[in-house]
């Protein structure tokens, strides 16, 4: 009998997937629950050095305001 992969925690469901590698249902559960709960950044490889240049500022812009930087004045 498989196990309720929706009654798990996330601690709980993690340490199944990594008991049971092969059990590709509890794997896609763990994928599920994450990007449900993720709140990630998904960035697109450039097109041009223009594009590129701006991911860059964008990306150290993210850092850091997660750091606690994102008033301060450079």
């Amino acid at each position: 009998m498989k196990p309720n992969f929706e009654e798990m925690t996330k601690a709980e469901l993690r340490g199944y997937v990594l008991q049971h590698r092969d059990d590709l249902n509890a794997l896609e559960a763990l994928f599920d629950r994450r990007n449900s709960e993720s709140n990630a950044i998904v960035f697109h490889a450039p097109q041009s050095k223009e594009e590129e240049q701006q991911q860059f500022e964008l990306f150290k812009r993210l850092i850091n305001e997660r750091e606690g930087q994102g008033d301060s004045v450079a």
